[in-house]
């Protein structure tokens, strides 16, 4: 019997189908009787939602790659300190609408931050716990964008080249965590690409059965 439980992060850009496929997934899990926190960053805690207010807030468009780093390693120490820790400690399922991928693609890749030291931050930040099982919802940024309506937030609102290089974080990512992360095409279906996640993670929760 394992110690702890399991954690799976779902990536991606905006509009890509992220919490739909954590709504999915999780219903997948407790249909097997499987205890399931499904949690999302910036957020899952009182704190971690005011930073990602603070985050999101189009009003503080002068913040700058750094501090996005920081404020974003606070809210995630903060929720994998009050509640993935604890969730994986009593041998749930957590299912995470981004983690820490999100921050190397957004800031090292997107931001320009040294992608070692973005790291090393946010390995400090939770306890060096990576996910089990990473999926990366791949869409073209203009296709995630337009299923929006329309960027909104202050991370939405950057530059089309801005997304574009965050897209292609998140792949070089896949490149170099290929035990880790699986892409998937998030252009197909919602239950084509619940079919795919599906495929990859059955044999994952067996050991939470």
């Amino acid at each position: 019997m394992p110690r702890e439980g399991l954690l799976i992060s779902l990536e991606g850009p905006d509009g890509a189908g992220k919490t739909t496929q954590a709504a999915r997934l999780a219903a997948l899990a407790r249909a097997e009787g499987i205890t399931v926190v499904n949690t999302r960053e910036p957020g899952g805690t009182p704190l971690g939602d005011a930073l990602r207010t603070v985050l999101l807030d189009p009003s503080f468009a002068e913040m700058v790659p750094l501090t996005e780093v920081f404020l974003y390693a606070a809210a995630r120490a903060q929720l994998f300190e009050q509640v993935i820790e604890p969730a994986l400690k009593q041998r749930a399922l957590v299912i995470c609408d981004r983690f820490i991928d999100s921050t190397l693609a957004y800031q090292s890749y997107g931001g320009g931050v040294d992608l070692d030291f973005v790291l090393s931050v946010n390995l400090a930040a939770v306890k060096g716990r990576l996910p089990d099982r990473t999926f990366v919802l791949d869409l073209p940024p203009e296709q995630g964008l337009l299923r929006l309506g329309g960027g909104e937030d202050r991370v939405e609102q950057k530059s089309i080249d801005y997304h574009r290089r965050v897209r292609l974080g998140f792949l070089a990512l896949a490149d170099r965590f290929p035990g880790r992360i699986t892409v998937i095409d998030a252009t197909r279906t919602a239950d084509q690409i619940s079919s795919a996640i599906r495929e990859t993670v059955r044999p994952l929760l067996r050991c939470l059965t």
